[in-house]
């Protein structure tokens, strides 16, 4: 396989899970954290970031499992998280990571809505301070954050990129992939009128849809994989701080067994995920100018994830990673057979 990119597990990802231990956001000990991705043999590094609370015993793992940490995600809130951004990038340095993923939620903490202009703002900072440390930040589109308004992510990536600053894109496609279909979802990203009328593409098998149109645009240095159904229903086993049902952006890519989760499993719900995938590491394969960097599973225990659910957490990634690396094996052929077109 060539190297030019990288496949890391994220962190919130690595639990042995069942139906006697169904899925909670309680973490194993780091050192088994560690053991269990190293163990795998499908992963090429860790994705998860360190506090200053346990990074000596992020250190010692690293070193003892010779595991690199790349690509970890955090959420930051405009208003009152600036030292904890600093921060993060500091310790991102200190441990040798290069990139930092990046959420950033939609409204400030004076509850304001975040205007393109301060999210452009936003990422100079991050990028300027982030580069004076050797870390650059991957701003990812997500739910419940800036990025949700869709739209919103190619019109911040001009303006940064008018300034002569290359823009980072983290490309999780689940966010998009759920939505399909569901008129609430995509009222909640303000395009439901827009995708009526066929000016917005989200299926990743149709030409144009936003998954062509953010790696057309170059911008796309991180991407995570996490199977998500169209239309999904929210999952059933997890809730929100107001009691509400949480949204459902995780279809197990392993089929589980009777009772391991909590509604009928079918193959093709994995297809969207999945071309989407294909489509970022085609691009890859013919477009030397392509600047992605590590691609993530993010099949996680979060409750619009995982949570609740007794399939084996764990189990899940490295199918996730097994896809990912076989994904690529096939392109690389279809590519240096000369059947690949460039176009994404």
């Amino acid at each position: 396989m060539s190297a030019t990119f990288k496949i890391g597990c994220s962190g919130r990802g690595v639990r042995r899970s069942s139906r006697e231990r169904p899925i909670t956001m309680d973490e194993a000990p780091i050192e088994e954290q560690f053991a269990l991705v190293a163990e795998s043999g499908v992963f090429d590094c860790f994705c998860r970031l360190p506090s200053r609370a346990n990074l000596d015993a992020y250190t010692r793992a690293m070193e003892r499992y010779r595991l690199p940490i790349e690509a970890p995600t955090w959420y930051y809130l405009l208003g009152r998280d600036e030292a904890l951004i600093r921060d993060n990038l500091r310790i991102c340095s200190e441990v040798g990571i290069r990139h930092h993923n990046m959420m950033t939620f939609a409204h400030h903490a004076d509850g304001h809505p975040l205007g393109d202009d301060e999210v452009v703002a936003h990422y100079l900072d991050c990028y300027e301070f982030g580069g004076a440390l050797g870390v650059e930040p991957s701003f990812e589109v997500h739910v419940n954050m800036w990025s949700e308004a869709f739209l919103r992510v190619a019109r911040v990536a001009d303006a940064v990129q008018a300034r002569g600053i290359p823009f980072n894109f983290t490309l999780d496609y689940s966010h998009v992939v759920f939505k399909i279909g569901n008129a609430r979802e995509l009222a909640r990203s303000g395009i439901l009128d827009a995708v009526e009328r066929g000016e917005v593409v989200m299926d990743p098998f149709e030409a144009g849809s936003l998954c062509d149109q953010w790696l057309q645009q170059g911008i796309v240095r991180l991407a995570q994989f996490r199977t998500a159904g169209p239309n999904q229903t929210g999952n059933p086993w997890g809730f929100n701080d107001d009691g509400s049902t949480a949204r459902g952006i995780q279809y197990p890519i392993v089929k589980p067994a009777r009772g391991e989760w909590h509604s009928p499993w079918h193959a093709y719900m994995l297809e969207p995920s999945k071309e989407a995938i294909r489509k970022v590491l085609r691009f890859h394969a013919t477009h030397p100018q392509s600047r992605l960097t590590c691609i993530t599973t993010e099949m996680i225990d979060m409750p619009d994830y995982g949570y609740g659910a007794k399939y084996d957490l764990f189990e899940q990634n490295v199918a996730a990673a097994g896809f990912i690396r076989q994904a690529w094996r096939e392109v690389l052929a279809l590519r240096d057979a000369g059947v690949l077109d460039a176009p994404a």
